[in-house]
């Protein structure tokens, strides 16, 4: 993840976002599975809500963003960050030695999990390897990663992070999905020294797979063993997230990882395994997931918009984390158009969460925990979002939460909503008081109650509607 989807290289095939959606994968495209297991968990996913994004990896100990700064031919937006005096390949080796130095030694899983929960996420997605190729599991395929000799951190108690991470989360009763790379710009069956591209690198492979089919394979067999890995070994894996659409059949430069065998094989043992193919479109993108946007209307297919709190999905020292009502302005926006929210988090380098992070994690909690209802297993319900409201239903009741977009307006007592279906009670949740309204041609003005009028508005008021 990253900015990269703006800055795609001109010459591979284009991918255009239109309304907050990845052309690959539109929703008039989307395929459902056939599985009724499968259409059973996305029904699962739908009512999440909530998702607890992390990337992390070496790159936090220098605050840039992940991966990218190794790829020439996206050097000019991701190095950006890049201000000591560095050549591009001295700046390959340093970041790729970046292994010899991270040693997270703050790092407590159970403290992530506890925030989480009280957070009110309801799943995790954890950068299990990024483009860079590090793994974040003891894995047997190489030796680049969190438990390798070279890294300090391999003797520590916690020292398989995703094994104790996925633990953690699962015992505060939250789903795990794991994020994949299917691209690998360390190992030397993807960027393979003394080939035709030479030094100069790009997000694809450093030869065409088509001219050296044997060590594509080899590839293939490398990324099938490590994702077999972790759907194997480490408890239950609910999606597999998959990053690096880039990797696919259909690009510029013939990428196929034959994705749907590995697949059909993890579901083997965990048939319940759904799978977000991202970009990509077709039977595995099980799941849409928008990138720092969000659909500009609703769309009735399993989707998530995956959106930082700060400004980086990748740790930076001294981010600016988005302010607690926009978070949850966010949120509403992103169920009342059907989807789910991946609000991502970069860890420290330490092993800690930031405390800008931690402030608004507990602070959307709470609010959660009085209005959570209005989210939690809802789904779409016309008219949807409307800037200043946000509809959902759960059965036949139809929630309204009425925004405000600073704390700065006073609360005045009439609030106008644009709701024209059937109304017999509105409430006020938080209070559960059942509020005076009346019917005016193009919705509902309600009267909230003299204990709400201040001068201070809240995040929102939530309303209760039944017929």
């Amino acid at each position: 993840m990253s900015e990269a989807t703006q800055h795609d290289d001109a010459q591979q095939e284009e991918q255009v976002v239109e309304l907050g959606v990845h052309n690959f994968s539109a929703e008039d495209e989307w395929v459902k599975p056939e599985e009724p297991q499968l259409q059973e968990r996305l029904e699962w996913f739908k009512d999440q809500k909530l998702g607890f994004m992390m990337h992390w990896g070496t790159y936090s100990q220098l605050g840039v963003v992940e991966s990218w700064a190794l790829s020439d031919e996206d050097a000019d937006w991701s190095r950006d960050g890049i201000d000591w005096d560095v050549d591009g390949e001295e700046l390959k080796r340093q970041y790729f030695d970046l292994n010899k130095t991270f040693n997270p030694v703050r790092f407590q899983p159970d403290v992530w999990a506890d925030l989480a929960a009280e957070g009110g996420f309801k799943y995790l997605i954890f950068t299990t390897k990024h483009h860079d190729g590090f793994c974040m599991w003891d894995t047997q395929t190489t030796d680049y990663k969190i438990t390798g000799a070279d890294t300090p951190f391999h003797s520590h108690k916690y020292a398989d992070i995703c094994k104790h991470l996925f633990d953690a989360f699962r015992d505060k009763g939250l789903a795990i999905a794991t994020y994949f790379s299917k691209a690998d710009w360390h190992t030397p069956y993807y960027w393979a020294p003394d080939m035709e591209r030479g030094n100069k690198t790009w997000r694809g492979p450093s030869y065409n797979p088509k001219e050296h089919p044997e060590l594509w394979e080899k590839f293939v067999q490398f990324t099938h063993e490590q994702i077999m890995e972790l759907l194997t070994k480490y408890g239950r894996i609910d999606v597999l997230w998959l990053d690096a659409g880039w990797v696919r059949e259909g690009s510029r430069v013939w990428q196929d990882i034959r994705l749907g065998e590995v697949v059909e094989r993890a579901r083997e043992q965990q048939p319940w395994l759904l799978s977000a193919d991202r970009t990509v479109g077709g039977p595995y993108e099980n799941i849409i997931t928008p990138e720092q946007t969000i659909p500009e209307g609703p769309m009735d297919v399993p989707w998530e918009s995956c959106i930082t709190m700060g400004t980086s999905f990748s740790f930076r020292y001294e981010d600016k984390y988005k302010p607690t009502r926009q978070l949850v302005h966010i949120l509403l926006e992103v169920v009342a158009k059907g989807g789910n929210l991946a609000l991502n988090v970069g860890p420290q380098p330490d092993g800690r969460l930031p405390e800008g992070a931690i402030v608004r994690m507990k602070e959307m909690g709470t609010w959660m925990k009085t209005y959570g209802e209005a989210v939690y297993g809802t789904r779409i319900c016309a008219p949807y979002f409307t800037k200043q409201c946000a509809f959902t239903r759960k059965g036949n009741t139809v929630y309204c939460s009425y925004l405000y977009p600073s704390d700065n307006p006073p609360v005045e007592e009439n609030v106008f909503i644009p709701y024209t279906g059937v109304v017999g009670k509105v409430e006020l949740v938080g209070t559960d008081e059942v509020l005076d309204f009346n019917r005016v041609e193009d919705g509902v003005n309600i009267t909230l109650p003299a204990s709400e009028l201040a001068e201070k508005a809240p995040i929102a008021h939530v309303f209760r509607i039944t017929a």
